[in-house]
């Protein structure tokens, strides 16, 4: 690299490092909140909280890494044509590929490191994320009853002790269980023991009453059930059935390009999912060169806007309504592809597509006509 190459190149590499690690902790706070009923509701400590959501932090650099590349290149190249850096480098005999070097190697470093994101570390991170927000919601039940409080373990199951022995006994418990739709049901029991199974933790209740809400029917109205018991068992490891399938089932942000790609027919998947995946696969390859192709764009439309005396406002206008219309276009593509795999194709389309326009209009748009 020449020093000038240098000069760009440093100028580019910290404004890129800046923007995408104020942009990501932004994304990650944001996104963060989310899961802060985990702290306030279930006693869990704020280090195992970031640790949690760190876990998020591969996927929304993958994301935001093509747009900040693209934002960083865009501005950089215009604010140096507003000081005319970039006329002082022209007169000198540079072309705009000459100009373009540095920015095309952040690009290209920026692409290898979304490819490294894609291919490997977010499925590594996003299943770490996923087996911990179960073993939380549902293997840490029994450790998040708390003495005199009500504890939601899950979105349709409240449990209430008021008062927790040192050997782990419950004592005065209400457990009211929504699990079943239209059959709410309510246990109220003088004590209980937690108990580790292979399918999670249960209470066992001793001395207590079951009432449950039993659903209307064509021929009587809904009535209400009441069963005094002297022991009875309660499952706390699965507040949901979404959460159990969850458990068996990994999404495709857990599964490597090669899982996604070719399913393993094992599993049984639908149809419909198999077409997702596939869709999937091709999308975590394509989407890192999206970052070269938005680089592309930001240096075809900073460079050959030319040199206004009083600045230009319209290339930086230009270039950000290419990527929001190209990003706006890739979404649509996904959900095409996702419903039917014969769009796939276009996937490529639009991650490539753009690097062969913007080259073309480095070069000099040869063969358009001259004024």
């Amino acid at each position: 690299m020449t020093r000038l190459d240098r000069y760009l190149f440093r100028q580019l590499g910290i404004g890129l490092l800046a923007v995408t690690v104020g942009l990501a902790a932004l994304v990650w706070l944001t996104q963060s909140l989310r899961f802060i009923e985990l702290v306030l509701d279930r006693g869990l400590s704020l280090a195992v909280f970031v640790e949690l959501t760190g876990l998020l932090l591969p996927s929304f650099f993958a994301v935001i890494l093509p747009i900040t590349t693209f934002v960083v290149i865009l501005f950089s190249y215009i604010r140096l044509n507003g000081d005319r850096e970039l006329v002082v480098m022209r007169a000198a005999g540079l072309s705009d590929w000459q100009l373009s070097r540095p920015a095309l190697l952040l690009a290209t470093l920026a692409t290898a490191t979304c490819l490294f994101l894609q291919l490997w570390l977010v499925p590594v991170s996003h299943a770490a994320f996923r087996a911990w927000q179960f073993e939380i919601r549902n293997e840490m039940a029994a450790i998040l009853v708390q003495e005199g409080v009500f504890s939601s373990l899950g979105d349709e199951l409240t449990v209430y002790a008021r008062r927790r022995e040192a050997d782990g006994t419950l004592r005065g418990i209400l457990v009211h269980d929504t699990r079943e739709a239209g059959a709410p049901v309510t246990i109220m029991a003088e004590e209980g023991r937690l108990v580790a199974t292979p399918n999670g933790p249960r209470v066992i209740l001793l001395n207590g009453v079951r009432q449950q809400m039993d659903p209307a029917h064509e021929n009587r109205p809904a009535r209400l059930s009441v069963l005094t018991f002297a022991e009875n068992s309660v499952d706390l490891a699965s507040s949901s059935r979404s959460q159990v399938d969850g458990a068996r089932n990994r999404d495709s942000r857990e599964r490597f390009v090669g899982e996604l790609l070719q399913p393993d027919p094992a599993e049984n998947l639908p149809e419909r999912d198999i077409r997702k995946f596939r869709a999937e696969g091709h999308q975590r390859l394509a989407s890192p060169f999206t970052a070269l192709a938005f680089a592309m764009v930001g240096l075809a439309t900073a460079l050959s806007s030319g040199f206004r005396r009083h600045g230009d406002w319209r290339p930086g206008a230009i270039g950000v309504a290419l990527v929001v219309t190209l990003l706006a276009i890739g979404l649509s593509i996904g959900n095409l592809a996702a419903r039917d795999n014969a769009f796939i194709p276009l996937i490529w389309i639009h991650a490539l597509g753009p690097c062969l326009i913007s080259a073309w209009v480095l070069t000099g748009r040869p063969g358009m006509p001259r004024r």
